[in-house]
């Protein structure tokens, strides 16, 4: 199985940009993306950016992502919200 998460555009340098994961940050290629901006949010997949993502959203899915995260296999949360 597959999983592309957001990630926030920090820093644009030609075909590449330093992006957050809410905290990590990773380099991926932004070039298979129109005209993206530093705050601008990308959905990434295997290192390339593959679609512009509006921030709503963006925040959206995170939440969603660490909501997953905050439970253990048996459905009882395992962290703090």
């Amino acid at each position: 199985m597959c999983l592309a998460i957001p990630a926030k555009i920090l820093e644009i340098n030609g075909d590449h940009a330093k992006v957050d994961y809410g905290g990590n940050f990773r380099e991926v290629n932004i070039s298979l993306v129109e005209d993206p901006k530093v705050g601008e949010y990308v959905i990434v997949h295997a290192g390339y950016a593959i679609q512009m993502l509006d921030a709503e959203e963006a925040e959206e899915t995170l939440e969603l992502f660490r909501q997953l995260l905050s439970q253990d296999l048996s459905g009882e949360d395992v962290l703090d919200a």
